[in-house]
């Protein structure tokens, strides 16, 4: 977020004999530094979203982040060992990462935390329909989901930014607080000053990660922060409809792993055709830079 400052330089109705010759030269310089120092700032987020859970501060961050970072481990030397994982010369992993580069370009102001995360693209050789970014920036595709959905590249644009939305807003942290915290019973919450058991939660609960299934008020916010993210990153905003609309379609052959934590519907595609016109200028914007 950022304030955009208005200089306005203001003429006397009559010239001034006492008024020096230069000031106005240096209000017009004044001015058009201002603006120049303005046009560098980052545009104000575009999206309406509300505040992040208080609930997340109950697990701490960096131990959640460690956690996921282990899992993802395992999973892409399970994959490894299965022969799926995609090597560097796989042309589809090399367009994710190059995806990535340019959305994490644009993830800070969403979360000052992301601007340390070592973040990772791995492709997993599987029919499946799904992928997900776990908290860390930990991502990963499914080859089903780029070639069952045939999606364009501003189609898994958009299936990027939702995930990395995901991992920026802390949803994972949020929904593994709120679980401990109704399991163990609120009336203990006062001897938490410490963070106590709650503090293991992140190491305890990694293996979750993948299976939580977030509210409607996060993959709402996942929509729309990664609407604007790869808006801001020159993939068309038009492309979050027509995969909404894919994933629809999708649901009347079964019903894809990544749908059953992201369930479609079309007040879904609803909200996004209401919002892509609040993004269209920083798509154009992108474009032309």
């Amino acid at each position: 977020m950022c304030f955009l400052c208005d200089f306005k330089i203001q003429a006397a109705a009559r010239p001034s004999a006492r008024a020096p010759v230069w000031s106005a030269r240096r209000g017009f310089l004044l001015a058009g530094a201002a603006s120049a120092a303005a046009a560098a700032l980052p545009a104000a987020a575009q999206v309406e979203v509300g505040r992040s859970s208080p609930l997340r501060q109950l697990v701490p961050a960096a131990e959640l982040e460690k956690a996921a970072a282990r899992q993802y481990s395992q999973m892409m030397a399970e994959a490894r060992s299965q022969g799926a994982l995609l090597d560097d010369g796989s042309a589809q992993l090399r367009s994710l990462r190059t995806m990535a580069k340019r959305l994490i370009a644009h993830t800070a102001p969403w979360n000052d935390r992301s601007k340390s995360w070592r973040w990772e693209v791995n492709l997993i050789n599987s029919p499946q329909i799904n992928a997900f970014c776990m908290p860390g920036g930990k991502i990963a595709f499914y080859t089903g989901i780029l070639d069952k959905l045939k999606l364009s590249g501003d189609e898994s644009a958009m299936i990027m930014g939702h995930e990395m939305a995901h991992a920026l807003r802390e949803h994972a942290r949020a929904r593994l607080a709120k679980t401990q915290a109704t399991s163990m019973g609120l009336g203990i919450l006062s001897q938490l000053l410490g963070l106590g058991d709650l503090g293991n939660v992140a190491a305890n609960l990694g293996t979750q990660l993948l299976s939580l299934r977030f509210s409607r008020d996060d993959e709402t916010e996942a929509d729309l922060v990664g609407l604007e993210l790869a808006a801001r990153s020159a993939y068309s905003p038009a492309a979050s409809v027509s995969l909404w609309q894919k994933m629809a379609q999708a649901t009347s052959n079964g019903s894809p792993n990544f749908l059953s934590t992201h369930p479609t519907g079309p007040d879904r595609i609803r909200q996004l055709q209401a919002n892509v016109p609040k993004v269209q200028g920083l798509y154009e914007q992108a474009r032309r830079g």
